[in-house]
């Protein structure tokens, strides 16, 4: 059981709360202790409040979890963690992640509290009506990046919080997708929003934020606030990285119909592995360092 509850607070998704990391980089805080602290608690608390999401979400897909090929092995869904168990360990890891927020600062616990909000709305009912549900995924993620600001008090740039949400849409998008593929005909018994869904009308969402992400990035990167915060135009070089990111992602997805998991891609794939470390160290050069 130990193993089973380990499994259904997803750790593997964690990864996706390294957005809040974005204030403490871009604000160049890093090496601060203050800062490092207060975004390494921001990042564990996120951890403990999306696993109790997590819960949730399981918990009311039991049925249609049952039903799909891959999700019925999810612990809550295979039986192999009682239901009580999740039910449990959810209100223990929300209410108290949530206390936890509000002793970091007042404002990161309301972002924290809103994270909850929307992700119990898209548990119970967002999920299921079309495009709402990839808006509220990507919405998550701008919480994540504006929380992981709150909790340094320092100011994020719009812009990135607007690359945030492209990109955020690009992943829901894609994970659409795949589970359109995979499920073909039985999609709609899954999640009713995906009967409404069709590969092509993804694929030409996907197009759309694909490319409105490259721009938005690349305006970021010229932008005269942030030539000005950085002391240098040398931002625009970190562009390449993001380009073959995506384009990698975009060949995954349709050549060898991944997608599913977004988490695993960028831990998995040794070309999409080396273009992230890449675009960190440049990215740190640029911020930190000589260029």
């Amino acid at each position: 059981m130990v193993g089973a509850f380990l499994r259904a607070l997803r750790p593997k998704q964690w990864l996706k709360n390294g957005i809040v990391f974005a204030g403490v980089i871009f604000a160049q805080k890093v090496g601060d202790p203050q800062a490092d602290r207060l975004a390494i608690w921001a990042f564990i608390l996120f951890c403990l409040l999306s696993s109790a999401v997590y819960l949730v979400n399981d918990l009311v897909d039991l049925k249609s979890d049952r039903l799909h090929p891959i999700k019925r092995h999810r612990p809550l869904a295979s039986g192999a963690l009682p239901a009580s168990v999740g039910v449990a360990a959810a209100a223990v890891f929300g209410v108290g992640a949530l206390a936890a927020s509000f002793a970091v600062n007042v404002p990161f616990g309301w972002l924290a509290g809103a994270y909850v909000a929307l992700n119990l709305a898209y548990s119970f009912g967002l999920k299921h009506v079309v495009i709402v549900d990839v808006f509220a995924v990507a919405l998550g993620f701008v919480i994540r990046a504006a929380a992981g600001a709150e909790a340094i008090q320092v100011t994020i740039s719009p812009w990135l919080l607007i690359c945030t949400v492209l990109l955020a849409l690009f992943l829901a998008l894609s994970k659409r997708r795949h589970e359109l593929v995979l499920l073909e005909a039985n999609a709609g018994d899954h999640r009713r929003s995906l009967a409404e869904y069709s590969p092509y009308l993804l694929d030409q969402m996907i197009a759309v934020v694909t490319a409105s992400t490259v721009v938005s990035y690349s305006i970021y990167t010229m932008w005269p606030e942030t030539v000005r915060k950085f002391h240098t135009q040398s931002m625009i070089y970190t562009v390449p990285f993001v380009i073959f990111g995506i384009f990698r992602y975009l060949y995954l997805i349709h050549q060898r119909e991944e997608g599913g998991a977004p988490e695993k891609i960028p831990l998995s794939d040794v070309p999409m592995i080396v273009n992230l470390l890449l675009w960190l160290a440049t990215v740190a050069l640029i911020v930190y360092g000589p260029l």
